[in-house]
């Protein structure tokens, strides 16, 4: 039950961070999404079929490292991806300043993503290879997601050459610092048990 319940919370979480605050403004979050964004604006490749090819590696290895992880991975990535799209009717409701959309965005995203990985679960992509690259080298999961989507949004800045996308890194600041207090301290329940 309380599995079920951090499921619904987190992706809950994510829908409206994303639609309410991320998409409107057009900002990278990093991740599979961000990636997939790039490989569309510089080959032509659809979104779904780089995210599929991205993402392939990715859930084999968790299947071959941590089968746990490879099941709480496709659960959280249908959970996700379900309230992803039932929450997009979110877009443009709010208004806000570019930099408050990022803060926000980041800060609602993190707890999602951050409630997720504190039961080992991820929403899947990079969160998930961030999982398995914190457990085996003892490392935050935040902070191998703050590099990781950092380093995207570098690479989208240097191929879009878009300044917009330096409020990303506001953004993926938020996301990381929400991800590393939620999983700093696992021995606060923070939880309805």
């Amino acid at each position: 039950m309380k599995r079920l319940f951090v499921l619904l919370f987190s992706s809950v979480c994510i829908g409206i961070g994303l639609n309410m605050f991320l998409l409107p403004i057009h900002l990278i979050n990093g991740g599979i999404f961000g990636v997939s964004l790039l490989i569309k604006y510089v080959w032509g490749i659809k979104i779904g079929h780089s995210m599929i090819m991205i993402n392939f590696p990715i859930y084999l290895l968790s299947l071959l490292s941590n089968k746990t992880y490879f099941i709480n991975a496709i659960i959280g990535l249908i959970f996700t991806s379900t309230m992803i799209d039932l929450l997009t009717p979110l877009i443009g409701l709010v208004q806000l300043p570019i930099l408050s959309s990022a803060i926000l965005g980041g800060i609602i995203i993190g707890v999602g993503i951050g409630s997720m990985l504190r039961l080992n679960i991820s929403p899947g992509g990079m969160d998930l290879l961030a999982l398995l690259i914190s457990k085996s080298k003892g490392i935050n999961p935040g902070i191998v997601i703050f590099l990781m989507d950092a380093v995207i949004i570098i690479i989208g800045m240097i191929v879009l050459n878009d300044v917009r996308l330096m409020y990303s890194f506001v953004t993926v600041a938020c996301v990381g610092v929400c991800v590393i207090l939620l999983n700093t301290f696992k021995s606060v329940n923070i939880y309805i048990n």
